[in-house]
């Protein structure tokens, strides 16, 4: 039975202040029982890291970064290694989101250096895979997300897989108030698990949780996550809100 894993990503918003309190006010709203029936994830900017850990210290909250560079040292002006994550309590980081593909660049060999940094260093890897809208129309969703994952986890074992999440964000649908129907992330999500079982096998596969993220909110929340293969959401904007995220953990 794979538990279910809702993680915020609060992208570039929130002042260490603002994440305290936000991180405090989800803290208030779960109680140990909707904790041991799936797992939480607070995806805060670096600077809100330390204040987010002391906040949700001994709640059964985990900590995530939103992002890494993969190599552990040197002269990398403004990046952070995933040591220093780990020091802070950070437990999973987000890999590949497809805002760090468009903005910043980063192919699927630079996606694979941080999936294997991460393994290497024991953070858990949430990677991120998805189209954008001119490949949906185009019926080339599955030929896109094959392509990154076969570059995402290269070299990676069937031992390391056991330690990641896979999230399936359609580009189109992130940040622009449109999602993938429910039967479409079904598809989706049944297409990524049967791709990871030919891959690394069907104990792996079976074990994998799989996210849906991509403008999941709380009106849609139940709907999504009820279907077959779905996991879990990564969740950007209405994790910048505790009721809202609540409503979605919740669900």
């Amino acid at each position: 039975m794979r538990k279910p894993i809702i993680a915020g990503n609060w992208k570039m918003h929130q002042t260490p202040a603002q994440a305290k309190a936000l991180a405090q006010e989800i803290r208030a709203g779960l109680n140990q029982t909707v904790l041991s029936e799936r797992e939480v994830i607070l995806c805060p900017p670096f600077v809100d890291l330390t204040v987010v850990e002391e906040a949700v210290r001994g709640s059964g909250i985990g900590l995530g970064a939103q992002n890494f560079y993969p190599k552990e040292e040197g002269a990398f002006t403004g990046e952070i290694s995933a040591p220093m994550l780990k020091e802070l309590g950070v437990t999973y980081v987000i890999i590949g989101h497809s805002e760090r593909r468009q903005h910043f660049r980063e192919d699927d060999d630079f996606v694979n250096q941080k999936v294997l940094s991460a393994l290497k260093n024991g953070l858990k890897p949430i990677l991120c895979v998805g189209e954008r809208l001119d490949e949906m129309e185009a019926n080339l969703t599955e030929k896109r997300i094959e392509t990154q994952l076969t570059g995402g986890l290269k070299d990676v074992s069937p031992e390391g897989l056991s330690s990641m999440v896979v999230a399936y964000e359609p580009v189109w649908a992130i940040g622009t108030g449109k999602n993938a129907t429910p039967r479409q992330a079904r598809d989706v999500h049944r297409f990524i698990r049967g791709w990871i079982a030919a891959k690394f096998g069907e104990g792996p596969a079976d074990r994998l949780r799989i996210q849906y993220g991509g403008s999941v909110k709380a009106e849609n929340a139940a709907s999504l996550l009820t279907q077959p293969d779905i996991d879990g959401a990564l969740v950007g904007g209405a994790s910048l809100s505790a009721d809202s995220f609540l409503a979605i953990v919740k669900y």
